[in-house]
């Protein structure tokens, strides 16, 4: 089912699939609940994972994979059929958003604004269109601009696909959701030669001022970059919810057990706090619950809080 995601208090952890030494869905359920976590993101629809979900009272926000839009961007009616199989025939499941496609880009991204409207028809004709909203999760690659936080800007070839998909947003109430990842950050140079301090919530003090407000690490900026560029093309009202967060313990520059700890526990304890610019909850999901073994070797395979066997990584209280 590609990949899950779900929230504790104000975090949560993505529960990643590619991988065949994974527990059933009705064991990671179980840990969901354990670990005091009332939200999970599934990437597509799993008749395995919904049924564990069924009745728990745990938040649902599913995927209509990549691969679906150009047939759910041409027919209302492969809409309203996915809605009906993946939607309302779980009435014991608490929806909350549809996101249509994960980071799409390229020629896909034509797609998007015609399948997001077929699906917002589909859920009101199914009478939960108030209950479930339709959104997409963008990719950290459509922001060219991270610090200073009041000049977040959208790269210049994302904008075209953006606009649209903002404006609907803004008139369906739905937010965007964002993969944004402090690590990448850094290990690509994406704000300059900064120090790995300001990544892992450990910077002594502002090491980013930006007019009146101070940043002490990364997280915050990236979040508060995204407003502004949603901002800049015109768009209010939209929040941002960020989709794919987290840390690799191995498998690359600054991986460990240490950092990945570090940047998750900070991460858990902050996020309720929100940012300078808005401080209020973000809304944020850690990826991911477990080591994959079958993604691509080396920090793709790392960013597990948990062993394939249950056991942790390392150490972290989710705030239970």
């Amino acid at each position: 089912m590609g990949y899950t995601c779900a929230g504790a208090a104000s975090v949560g952890v993505c529960y990643g699939m590619s991988a065949n030494n994974l527990p059933p869905p009705s064991t990671v359920v179980g840990m969901l609940r354990d670990n005091g976590f009332n939200s999970v993101r599934l990437y597509a629809p799993d008749s395995d994972a919904l049924a564990a979900l069924a009745g728990t009272g745990i938040g649902v926000i599913v995927g209509a994979p990549n691969y679906v839009l150009p047939e759910m961007a041409s027919s209302a009616s492969a809409a309203s059929a996915w809605v009906r199989a993946n939607i309302a025939a779980h009435p014991d499941v608490s929806f909350r958003y549809i996101t249509v496609g994960n980071e799409v880009a390229g020629s896909d991204t034509q797609y998007l604004v015609p399948a997001m409207e077929n699906m917002h028809g589909a859920l009101a004709a199914a009478g939960l269109g108030d209950a479930v909203k339709v959104t997409t999760a963008i990719s950290q690659a459509t922001i060219a601009v991270h610090v200073p936080p009041s000049a977040g800007e959208f790269a210049d070839e994302s904008k075209p696909f953006l606009l649209p998909v903002l404006q609907f947003l803004e008139r369906t109430g739905a937010p965007l959701l964002a993969n944004l990842y402090p690590y990448f950050v850094y290990t690509y140079k994406a704000a300059g030669d900064m120090d790995v301090s300001f990544m892992l919530f450990t910077a002594a003090g502002t090491v980013v001022q930006d007019g009146e407000y101070g940043y002490q690490n990364m997280f915050d900026a990236s979040v508060d970059a995204v407003h502004a560029a949603v901002e800049r093309l015109g768009v209010s009202g939209v929040d941002v919810v960020v989709s794919e967060t987290g840390w690799p313990s191995a498998g690359g520059e600054e991986a460990s057990v240490e950092n990945a700890r570090t940047y998750n526990q900070n991460l858990v304890s902050h996020v309720g706090k929100g940012t300078p610019r808005r401080p209020w909850k973000v809304e944020t999901y850690v990826f991911s619950m477990f080591n994959e073994n079958l993604k691509e070797a080396g920090v793709e395979q790392n960013w597990g809080l948990f062993y394939p066997s249950t056991d942790r990584v390392y150490p972290i209280t989710f705030g239970k």
